[in-house]
């Protein structure tokens, strides 16, 4: 059937292993919205979503009155 193709039911454990080490972790992703939110800047949002959660923690602890909710 054409729909089992797409359903990836038989994916071997290297192929699952593989992508989930080389996922983008929710700490990147985190990091480089708060920082294109606060910069307007991809250079910025790539090198803080490299960073990671040292950027996000950074981010809480600096946080403007306008930025707060």
């Amino acid at each position: 059937m054409a729909y089992e193709c797409y359903s990836q039911v038989n994916v071997d454990e290297s192929t699952k292993q593989t992508v989930i080490n080389n996922g983008i972790g929710l700490g990147s992703v985190i990091a480089g919205v708060t920082s294109w939110e606060r910069n307007k800047s991809v250079l910025l949002a790539v090198i803080h979503a490299f960073f990671s959660w040292f950027y996000v923690i950074y981010f809480v602890l600096t946080r403007k009155e306008n930025e707060r909710k």
